[in-house]
């Protein structure tokens, strides 16, 4: 098929990409030149594995990015939407959405052919039959059902595996208005593996699923930090072991033949210093802000919230045991500390939401002098980096640390033992994921223990 992407940020460009790579024809959709001619150039404008080799084997073949969104549109069959939906006042800002839709029903005047448009940019339920519906109607003069089709394929990527995850999806979720649109996305998706579960259903219903899927994930890490907090009270109990124990129950493992693996989800069931990144925080965020509009007290999503919220105090706590001052806050004023990890999680450079800015705020009220290091993320020009050094390696980041904290899971901080051992004043090591081994550390603390 021919198909336009409009946007070309995680979702917009590994989608246009990978569809691509699927052997659909692509034209990628952007109003900033600079991103349009690196992507032209076959170069990626964000991190993310696997991206770059896909941009090198079909840009100027089967993908191409542009700036001129009517020709986009006119030259395919079907449009994606895939631009921002940032947070804003506890909800989403869809001012995004609503331009791309009107500037895609402007394009849809033009057309005297039958054309879909599918949201995939997270929206709220009720967006794409509501605001995206009403947007391109106007701007266009056409019905939807009638003469276009219209519907939302929500996504399920996650930076770091995002390419594989749209390559090899557990499933795929078809919000269509009517069954032409489900028809549309069924000869979308043809090539993918017919074992897949493929769900049609109403695009209410697909966005939901969306946001039900992140709000679950988000659910279960303020669980593990919950009960990490717990553990830690209790005193002698490590919930690491904990929850390592519940992951082998039968709902969180699956067996082939002899062998038996745990599932995926229970990496979300591990005590750390919280979730970031572009989804969970937001799509959490956004269910509260809808239930509240709509009457509702959602008790829940909103623990799991301020759950979250509240761990970077528990990495200040541990760090209090060895810096008291009064009140039970630490006093670090001229104390040298580092902290490892900027982006929220590793293999992305992904910095929204991030757990390290405020444990870095936090650590300088306090006083410290901070430097922070990340083996790919160097957003110096973040607001939540002022004042903080950055270093240009892991050596640099801990050669004069007095506190280390670990803040993101990035396999290059399993070295951090040995950089550190023999020193004849080792740092304090803070431990935010509890990805080290604490033995092997002269001071350490880590969360729930």
């Amino acid at each position: 098929m021919k198909v336009s992407v409009v946007g070309t940020g995680y979702v917009g460009l590994v989608s246009g990409v990978c569809l691509a790579e699927r052997g659909h024809s692509v034209l990628c959709v952007d109003a900033d030149p600079d991103k349009v001619a690196m992507i032209n150039a076959a170069r990626a404008p964000i991190h993310e594995p696997g991206l770059p080799e896909l941009l090198q084997r079909h840009v100027g073949r089967r993908l191409r990015a542009s700036a001129d969104l009517p020709a986009a549109v006119a030259a395919s069959e079907l449009t994606f939407i895939a631009v921002g939906t940032p947070a804003a006042d506890g909800g989403i800002d869809l001012r995004q959405v609503e331009r791309a839709a009107a500037a895609i029903g402007t394009a849809l005047r033009a057309i005297d052919r039958y054309h879909t448009v599918i949201v995939k940019s997270t929206v709220i339920p009720g967006t794409t039959a509501g605001v995206v519906r009403s947007a391109l109607e106007a701007a266009s003069g056409k019905q939807a059902g009638r003469d276009f089709g219209l519907g939302m394929n929500p996504e399920f990527l996650t930076e770091g595996t995002a390419v594989d995850d749209f390559m090899n999806p557990d499933r795929l979720v078809f919000g269509g208005i009517d069954a032409r649109t489900h028809g549309v996305l069924e000869e979308l998706y043809a090539g993918f593996d017919a074992a897949v579960p493929r769900i049609r259903t109403n695009p209410g219903t697909a966005e939901m699923i969306k946001y039900a899927s992140n709000a679950v994930l988000a659910t279960m890490v303020s669980f593990a930090n919950e009960i990490a907090r717990l553990c830690a009270a209790i005193g002698g109990v490590d919930a690491v072991e904990v929850l390592q124990g519940v992951h082998q129950a039968s709902y969180f493992t699956a067996r082939r033949g002899p062998e038996r693996s745990t599932a995926g989800i229970a990496a979300f069931l591990l005590p750390g210093c919280g979730f970031g990144g572009s989804c969970l925080p937001k799509d959490v965020a956004a269910l509260v802000g809808q239930a509240r509009g709509l009457g509702l007290e959602p008790a829940l999503l909103q623990s799991v919230l301020a759950i979250n919220r509240g761990q970077a105090d528990e990495v200040m706590k541990l760090i209090a045991r060895h810096y008291p001052a009064a009140g039970g806050a630490p006093s670090l004023d001229g104390v040298n500390v580092t902290t490892l990890g900027i982006a929220f999680k590793p293999d992305t450079d992904d910095v929204r939401e991030s757990p390290a800015f405020p444990i870095i705020a936090r650590l300088r009220a306090a006083g410290a002098r901070v430097m922070a290091y990340d083996p790919v993320a160097r957003s110096a020009a973040h607001a939540g980096l002022a004042g903080v050094s950055l270093a240009a390696t892991l050596e640099a980041a801990v050669a004069g640390a007095e506190i280390v904290v670990l803040v993101t899971r990035w396999p290059e901080f399993s070295r951090l033992a040995g950089l550190l051992r023999g020193r004849a004043r080792p740092p304090l090591v803070v431990d935010g994921r509890r990805m080290l081994e604490p033995s092997a550390f002269a001071r350490y603390e880590g969360i729930g223990l």
